[in-house]
């Protein structure tokens, strides 16, 4: 309902309104995701998005919205997506909605929005979250199958921690094209230090993700907003003062235009200016208008009526001036709503002190007698938010608590946090705490201690630890002082700290008893020494805790320690007991449905079975991982850690582009710093083998390697120790390999897993040979020390055992053992190796005929500082081999671009169809004009056709 304030006519903003159609094109051809459109208060992105929604629902698009609110900030979680998902579900039905998500997904929502029935009974703190971010990226990407979608998003400079969390997840892995996200916020009200800030500047590195600023009216933009206010053509003196006094904002230039006087005048502050057309109203009126005012933007008819106290009629005609005044609007659902922020905050600045406590405890009183005064799944935040605004101690605490829980309930443990804090900041002010709300005070500390854990604040977890610690008496409450150490642990970890191999000890001594929190203990304590190398001890701890989850009947403790034993199997390099151990976990995980078992035993499998040589099978299972971390809702955890098993199978068979592409992918999840700097490595492995010095500087830079930070788990260890050897023989620096081969091998644990550990001895041995001119002592030395480390190692598989020949020498059959296991880098690599051999011993034929081999393999990787010792040796022995036959040298992803670029297709088009970025695909253009040599598409095109490349 509009009053005479507004204009009629749309005025200006052509240009953008023709942005966002473009995006949306964009998004059509799955390159552009979201668009952030800023602009200061008032400047009118509210009236643009809601132009542009009309007019893309005229061409067939489904139009959500969503809006955040101020009441974010008191732990109002996801309200944009519960408003959207509840603007579906009125559109469509529940069953509907559910209908497109994966089977039993829809629960996941239900902690969202009631309507989904009950929610999932897992407690999974470490998956729900991400689940739930799953579950709204596949109903937005199902949604667009059948028509364009459009989620809008409004205000979010007032976004709660997970809602904005969501919001970036959903603007970095939508990958399905016709969806396109349009998020508004006021770029005025974003201070140095604004939450907004850091997100606003991740999205903008994002491909697909547009920034859009709207700027002020022009003076001919007001003038044409004036005629249409008043409509008539205005005096050309008045335009000139409007626009003087409003500098082009559209909400001024209504206030100014509504002067009963008509002198526009100004008054001597926004605040007042906004004023001036409540301050016009009846008594009565803004009586009522400072009552909403406290209710914030949007508020029921009923709830306001039981606020104020007045009937029906009353509360409507008391409200009719203000309606006809364009100061409140009509909204669905029996709901009023300002017609803008800024009158909302500016009639409520105007409330007195007692006023606003008054008013505050008001609306306390009425939603406690009826929760159905506010929408479905707000009462707790909403009595949150009023009764702290009365200042009532007593209940602020318990309505603190209450919407605490609601938040953890929700995954939204971001949003619990300031909440657990004021219970634990009324603590004292209130008699009986405890009793209050049935808890003690050392309980409220745990869960703030866990919220914080699920939300990645290391530092104030720490916080909420030690102090829950200094309450507990560890001779009466042993199980909870375990418990606590075990998560300051935890802290100490993700903050890199090494050494917590002693917190987890005390923690295990504070619980002799065969209970669950011993086995919980040693789950954790025995997946640590795994990973430290300490196998011997973290499979008896396993073993142990395996025998009292046997005992207590808890088959999912049981898989994840059963998962613990195949890791400590996998280090000492026995893949194949690692291979059954994981399915027995699996099977496990299968039995009770549990996502998390099934999805963590098939990643650990993946690398087994590369450890095994088995790397075709390891891709094939890595594809059903995937399909069933995305049935799961897991993608953002387990399947990020599938994807990064799959590139490492990639990198193994010299499918190094494919590999960067799934890096690439897990990378748009935001993974776990641990898991993201799994990802990385691989990266770093293949820009080291295409002698990509910036990459590698850069990766490793992240890594820590290059400072050479601490780091506490052998494979850790031993993966970083052969990128910061290989980085420094990239640069020529084959003394400073050295020492740092040296180093390494001085560590009491340093082999890790038999394949790594192979793998970093067959490198070291290379390093010597290359330094031995410089520190002959100090290489052979370290020859020497090898040669105890490789007494000691396992034999776990295929790849251990041609590391090893490679170690020792016998290049020939290291060569022909890659060649079975198909990976062309390493046995390119040991055929440089033996034809060298080969020359030295004046065999100028033998070391011809092996390079012959080596350079294609080495060609088609574009392994160039391979290439270049390759074309180096070949030179010195007077046969330089022939060029590769060019469908030797096309790696299959890049035949697939081939076909694409011979149908004419762009290199949008091309990302689209292949769910790869347009850069991606420039990539590999550029490759494949490079090794056909040929300077065009066309061209390209043409020799595809000419040698039968496509029919292969």
């Amino acid at each position: 309902m509009l009053g005479r304030m507004v204009s009629p006519v749309f005025v200006g903003r052509e240009a953008e309104l023709a942005h966002l159609a473009d995006a949306m094109d964009a998004a059509g051809r799955g390159t552009a995701t979201a668009v952030l459109l800023g602009g200061e208060a008032g400047v009118g992105k509210t009236r643009l998005v809601q132009r542009y929604a009309e007019n893309a629902a005229k061409g067939g698009a489904h139009v959500l919205f969503g809006a955040c609110v101020e009441l974010s900030a008191d732990g109002l979680a996801y309200a944009p997506f519960t408003a959207a998902l509840r603007q579906l579900v009125r559109e469509q039905g529940t069953r509907k909605v559910a209908a497109l998500l994966p089977e039993g997904a829809e629960r996941d929502l239900a902690r969202l929005l009631p309507e989904f029935g009950e929610p999932t009974p897992d407690g999974d703190t470490d998956t729900g979250r991400a689940r739930l971010f799953e579950q709204f990226l596949t109903l937005l990407e199902r949604l667009a199958e059948s028509r364009p979608t459009i989620l809008v998003i409004e205000d979010i400079h007032w976004a709660d921690r997970s809602s904005r969390d969501l919001i970036a997840f959903l603007s970095r892995n939508l990958a399905a094209a016709q969806v396109l996200i349009v998020l508004t916020y006021r770029s005025d009200d974003l201070h140095r230090q604004h939450p907004l800030r850091p997100v606003l500047a991740e999205l903008s590195r994002v491909s697909g993700v547009l920034r859009l600023d709207l700027p002020r009216l022009s003076q001919d933009e007001v003038a044409e907003q004036m005629t249409g206010i008043l409509g008539r053509v205005p005096e050309y003196a008045k335009v000139e003062k409007v626009y003087e006094r409003s500098e082009g904002i559209p909400l001024f230039v209504e206030a100014l235009l509504d002067d009963p006087d008509g002198d526009c005048a100004f008054p001597d502050s926004m605040q007042d200016l906004i004023l001036s057309a409540v301050e016009r109203l009846p008594e009565e009126t803004q009586r009522v208008l400072r009552m909403a005012a406290a209710g914030g933007t949007r508020i029921g008819h009923s709830l306001l009526a039981a606020v104020s106290g007045l009937t029906d009629i009353e509360l409507e005609t008391a409200l009719r001036p203000a309606i006809a005044g364009n100061v409140l609007q009509i909204a669905d659902n029996r709901a009023y709503v300002f017609r803008h922020a800024l009158i909302r905050e500016a009639v409520h600045e105007e409330l007195l002190p007692g006023e606003h406590q008054r008013l505050h405890a008001r609306y306390a009183e009425e939603i406690s007698r009826n929760r159905q005064l506010v929408p479905p799944g707000r009462a707790s935040v909403e009595l949150a938010h009023h009764w702290y605004g009365a200042r009532n101690d007593e209940w602020a605490l318990i309505s603190a608590w209450e919407a605490a829980r609601k938040s953890v309930k929700a995954w939204a443990y971001a949003e619990a946090i300031p909440l657990l804090e004021r219970v634990l900041m009324l603590w004292d002010k209130v008699p009986d705490a405890a009793t209050r709300i049935n808890a003690d005070h050392t309980y409220v500390l745990e869960k703030a201690a866990m919220a914080a854990a699920n939300s990645a604040e290391v530092e104030r977890g720490v916080k909420f630890v030690r102090a829950a610690l200094a309450e507990l008496d560890e001779a009466t409450q042993p199980d909870r002082v375990a418990s606590l150490m075990v998560r300051w642990a935890s802290f100490k970890i993700s903050k890199g700290k090494l050494g917590v191999v002693e917190d987890f000890h005390k923690a295990l001594d504070l619980v002799p008893d065969h209970g669950r929190t011993r086995a919980e203990v040693l789950t954790r304590l025995s997946q640590h020494l795994m990973l430290q190398g300490e196998v011997s001890e973290g499979s008896a701890r396993a073993q142990e805790g395996l025998r009292i989850a046997k005992d207590l009947g808890d088959e999912l403790l049981e898989g994840d320690l059963l998962m613990n034993l195949a890791l400590g199997q996998a280090i000492i390099g026995g893949s194949t007991d690692q291979y059954e151990t994981n399915l027995n976990a699996q099977r496990i995980g299968e039995r009770i449905g549990s996502p998390r078992l099934i999805l963590r035993a098939i990643g650990n499998n993946i690398d087994a079975l590369n450890d095994l040589g088995r790397s075709e099978e390891a891709l094939e299972l890595s594809y059903e991982g995937e399909r069933l971390a995305k049935k799961y809702g897991a993608n953002r955890t387990n399947g990020a850690f599938i994807l990064n098993n799959r590139a490492e199978a990639l990198e193994l068979l010299g499918r190094w582009d494919e590999a960067l592409e799934t890096v690439e992918r897990s990378l748009r999840f935001g993974p776990s710093l641990r898991t993201r700097q799994h990802i990385i490595r691989v990266q770093a492995d293949i820009a080291l083998s295409r002698g990509d010095l910036g990459t590698l500087e850069s990766t490793l830079s992240e890594l820590g390697v290059l400072k050479e930070r601490p780091e506490d788990f052998v494979q850790d260890i031993t993966t970083s120790t052969r990128l910061h050897m290989g980085w420094h023989l990239l640069k020529g620096e084959p003394e400073a390999a050295l020492a740092v081969a040296h180093r390494v091998l001085s560590r009491p644990a340093q082999s890790s897993k038999s394949a790594l550990g192979w793998r970093l001895l067959s490198l070291i041995s290379h390093v010597c040979d290359q330094a031995e001119s410089v520190d002959p002592a100090l290489a052979e030395h370290v020859r020497g020390h090898s040669a105890e480390v490789a007494a000691t190692l396992r034999i776990g598989g295929p790849p251990a055992e041609a590391y090893r020949l490679t170690f020792s020498g016998d290049f020939d059959a290291a060569a022909a053992a890659w060649e079975r296991l198909r990976r062309p880098h390493p046995q390119a690599k040991a055929l440089l190796h033996a034809a060298t051999i080969a020359a030295q011993a004046g065999d100028r034929e033998g070391a011809a005929a092996r390079l012959k081999v080596a350079q294609p393999l080495a060609s088609a990787l574009r392994a160039s500082p391979l290439v270049e010792e390759i074309e180096m040796l070949a030179r010195r022995v007077g046969a330089a081999p022939a060029p590769a036959n060019s469908t030797e040298l096309l790696t299959p992803r890049e035949l697939e671009v081939l076909r694409l670029v011979t149908q004419g297709r762009t290199n949008r088009d091309i990302a689209a169809e292949l769910f790869i970025s347009a850069k991606t695909v420039s990539v590999h253009v550029s490759n494949i004009l490079a090794k056909l040599g040929v300077s065009s598409r066309g061209e390209a095109a043409a020799a595809a056709h000419r040698l039968s490349l496509l029919s292969l």
